[in-house]
């Protein structure tokens, strides 16, 4: 029997999601994944450890695997098995992305490029090496700009610089997180580097889509409502369908569909981030996976269909009876850490939940665990369901929940049982 195999690794929010999508399905799953599977000695047929640092290597073990446990589909649950999935779909003559479009996708100073060479407006960019003299490189940049890592995603490590002296300090943030040692392996020769571009301004939206054969189905188009000015760039709100008039729309469509022709992604999901001021839309993202975090628990399809059971439906060839997204508007907030230090209580949950038109609250820092906010944290505290009638709604249910939850966040060097 043909499986999925679906790569994940230990840290990814969409595990559940997908092994859920799967097994509504029906469908034989083999999960690869950076780390060894306590059972997967009982199941030797579902479980694959890969070394996702050397996509070659772990392609090499996909294929040998597949003589005894044939794959029918490869898809990455997230970022960082992207260029691996098209690695290994390629080598067993799977439908896959081409590896090159999706190696340029995750390099930012890449995908930049292929936009400029496509004549399609992205931001303009240049590249520091972290062991350069900041003050040096501040001479060479225009302001305002913005400092970011070549592949963290989430907006980590992404800082605005109006000024030389603010850009120094951003570049000096930047190379610290980009020196830790997990951050420092995961990125390799893309660690050494800093991308600077220039800022756009405008309001920011987001499409999900899913591709066949190079051409797009958008499945959603996002509003992202808070401004987006900086310093830094935490994404809050999300809700769909889009606000925005249909001219605006449809441009951000088709400045989407333009790069991904111009990256040479072909199969599977793409989520972009956009800019869109008087000049038009800009592409800013552009990343051959589907929307990040818990945030694909907003969309459902056809008769309820979940977006990471329609990615496996496209995947595996199976029918898809809908590409419609459900009427009601919906909307998610990625709920940001306030302050640096221990999650020790979260107070108005149930007040939360009561608020017309809310769905879900999860919290996804337990209590007693660090956080860390941006421009150096990776999570969110957690995050915020809502479903209604209009996007306005939606909106501002999402609000007045997160209004009613208090988080109790002792400082770093606080000591617990002082407060």
């Amino acid at each position: 029997m043909e499986r999925l195999l679906l790569l994940m690794t230990t840290n990814t929010y969409r595990a559940s999601a997908f092994i859920e999508a799967a097994q509504r399905l029906g469908v034989p799953v083999v999960v690869g994944s950076d780390r060894e599977q306590i059972l997967s000695a009982a199941n030797p047929g579902g479980h694959l450890t890969l070394n996702f640092l050397a996509p070659e290597q772990a392609s090499g073990a996909i294929v040998a695997f597949a003589k005894q446990y044939p794959i029918q589909a490869v898809v990455s649950a997230d970022d960082d098995g992207a260029i691996l999935a098209a690695m290994a779909a390629a080598a067993l003559g799977l439908r896959h992305n081409p590896v090159d479009a999706v190696t340029a996708a995750r390099d930012k100073h890449r995908m930049r490029a292929v936009l400029a060479a496509a004549v399609l407006p992205s931001p303009h960019s240049t590249l520091v090496s972290i062991d350069e003299d900041p003050e040096e490189a501040a001479r060479r940049v225009s302001f305002p700009c913005v400092v970011k890592p070549l592949f963290l995603s989430a907006s980590r490590g992404v800082i605005r610089a109006d000024d030389p002296a603010q850009f120094v300090a951003a570049f000096q943030r930047v190379v610290a997180i980009l020196r830790r040692p997990e951050v420092a392996v995961q990125g390799g020769a893309l660690a050494q580097q800093i991308l600077v571009e220039t800022f756009i301004p405008g309001i920011e939206v987001a499409v999900e889509g899913l591709l066949s054969e190079g051409k797009l189905k958008v499945l959603a188009l996002f509003d992202k409502p808070d401004p987006l000015e900086g310093p830094f760039f935490e994404e809050t709100i999300y809700v769909t369908p889009s606000r925005h008039p249909a001219p605006v729309q449809q441009s951000v469509v088709a400045c989407t569909a333009e790069a991904v022709n111009a990256l040479g992604l072909r199969h599977g999901p793409v989520h972009a981030e956009l800019r869109v001021n008087d000049q038009g839309p800009w592409i800013l993202e552009m990343a051959p996976r589907s929307i990040g975090g818990l945030c694909s628990r907003t969309l459902r399809f056809g008769a309820g269909i979940s977006l990471e059971e329609m990615i496996l439906r496209d995947a595996m060839g199976l029918e898809v009876a809908s590409l419609e997204r459900e009427g009601r508007a919906a909307g998610v907030m990625m709920i940001p850490i306030p302050q640096a230090g221990t999650l020790r209580e979260v107070r108005g949950q149930d007040e939360a939940r009561r608020v017309p038109g809310i769905e879900e609250i999860r919290i996804t820092i337990p209590v007693g665990h660090e956080v860390v906010p941006l421009p150096e944290g990776t999570r969110y505290l957690g995050f915020i369901f809502a479903r209604d009638d209009t996007p306005d709604r939606v909106e501002a249910a999402l609000r007045e929940a997160h209004r009613r939850l208090t988080f109790i966040i002792s400082p770093p060097c606080e000591i617990p049982g002082d407060r």
